[in-house]
């Protein structure tokens, strides 16, 4: 595998220092300076390697779906059926454990916010919504397609599980003590072992 170059690596530490600081001051208050600091450079050189604070966070929204999908890929690889893969997915979104990381919610939960006002962050974030859709979609039609059933509601249902994680990330940072933990992971698995059992025979 080849090295990161310099600057590849560099971004990526300003990456995860907005990260950290934004899960820890919100957007707004996560200054360059702040940014800087917690990358330990200069704040010129931010501006290296980005243009803008926002250009950071266009990044940011990026690598946390990217770092959604490297834990999927980790927690599925020993998955065998469609069923173990649809449970590695809930898991890998929702689950605690390894690979979980609370500052990368709380800053989803930011980015979401920020998706309201910005058109630029808006158009990444529902492009990652849309391709989290798409696999849930295909994830849930395999389990079907395995147990002889029809898939007439596999789009309603992959919505509803992404509002559920969006629901859960924002009460996980907004509120940690409002939900017991694992409830999100086990309220998904079981909407869609109930939506399952309900879907007649193909």
């Amino acid at each position: 595998m080849a090295r990161k170059s310099n600057t590849d690596q560099r971004r990526e530490e300003i990456v995860a220092a907005l990260l950290a600081t934004m899960a820890e001051h919100g957007y707004e208050k996560a200054t360059i300076q702040l940014i800087a600091k917690r990358a330990g450079l200069a704040p010129g050189l931010l501006h290296y390697h980005f243009k803008t604070k926002a250009e950071i966070l266009l990044a940011l929204v990026k690598a946390l779906a990217e770092q959604g999908n490297r834990r999927y890929a980790m927690l599925a690889d020993a998955a065998v059926t469609p069923e173990q893969r649809l449970q590695a997915y809930i898991g890998a979104r929702l689950g605690l454990g390894e690979g979980a990381s609370a500052a990368a919610v709380a800053a989803w939960v930011v980015i979401g916010a920020e998706a309201v006002r910005q058109p630029d962050v808006r158009a990444v974030y529902q492009e990652v919504i849309h391709a989290e859709a798409v696999r849930i979609e295909g994830l849930l039609g395999d389990c079907l397609a395995a147990l002889g059933k029809q898939q007439t509601q596999v789009r309603p249902l992959a919505a509803s599980l992404i509002a559920l994680m969006e629901g859960a990330f924002q009460l996980a940072s907004a509120a940690p003590g409002a939900m017991p933990a694992g409830f999100a992971a086990r309220t998904a698995l079981d909407l869609v072992n109930r939506y399952m059992a309900l879907e007649p025979a193909a």
